[in-house]
């Protein structure tokens, strides 16, 4: 398998999180891409029309995207139950969307810094986007932090890999402030080898 890959993409590192958790490492072939919404530039467009990473593509069959589908595909392959049976399975999903509402939140807001002129930028806007990165950290903070503290699940890695993004590309704004317990479990769960060792470069 192949696997259109960026080292400092979030959705990337999801998936790289599972195939090191799942022992799948190995099955796999990473592909450099990068590009932007105003410019593919080496993006798998043949492989996702969207021009998105991650796509993986696969021996058989047209290749999968976004990474949760990805993600999803290669739990199951690996048959390690990071998706699990429900009723748990209704919570790891809603906390995997959570993840991935932040990380399309705070992207947005690095896109409108780097790709628009300076002239045109919203700082509304951001801010809109931003508002939305800390009601889910509050509900993260308020409602999930059992589950968060539970067996190992894909919701699990989702929020660490997005709460990796925030530090990466949004750091003075400091999520961790009024979050303590998030903040806590993160630092345990950042020690995980799979973790660890997918870190964004600096």
């Amino acid at each position: 398998m192949r696997l259109y890959h960026s080292p400092t993409s979030p959705y990337v590192r999801k998936v790289m999180v599972l195939l090191k958790e799942t022992g799948q490492e190995a099955d796999v072939e990473l592909v450099p891409s990068a590009g932007t919404p105003v410019d593919a530039g080496s993006m798998p467009v043949a492989q996702n029309p969207l021009g998105k990473i991650p796509a993986l593509e696969r021996d058989a069959g047209p290749a999968l995207y976004d990474s949760r589908v990805i993600c999803r595909y290669l739990d199951d392959r690996g048959g390690k139950g990071l998706y699990p049976a429900a009723p748990r399975l209704w919570d790891t999903l809603t906390l995997e969307a959570t993840a991935d509402g932040i990380l399309d939140a705070a992207i947005l807001m690095v896109y409108e810094g780097r790709l628009r002129p300076e002239t045109q930028r919203y700082e509304a806007w951001i801010e809109g986007q931003w508002a939305k990165v800390g009601r889910a950290l509050d509900a993260l903070e308020s409602r999930w932090m059992s589950h968060l503290q539970g067996p190992l699940d894909m919701g699990q890695i989702a929020v660490a890999c997005a709460l990796g993004y925030l530090d990466f590309r949004h750091a003075a704004r400091d999520w961790r402030q009024g979050h303590d317990a998030l903040a806590g479990w993160y630092e345990g769960i950042s020690a995980r080898d799979s973790l660890r060792t997918t870190m964004p470069p600096a």
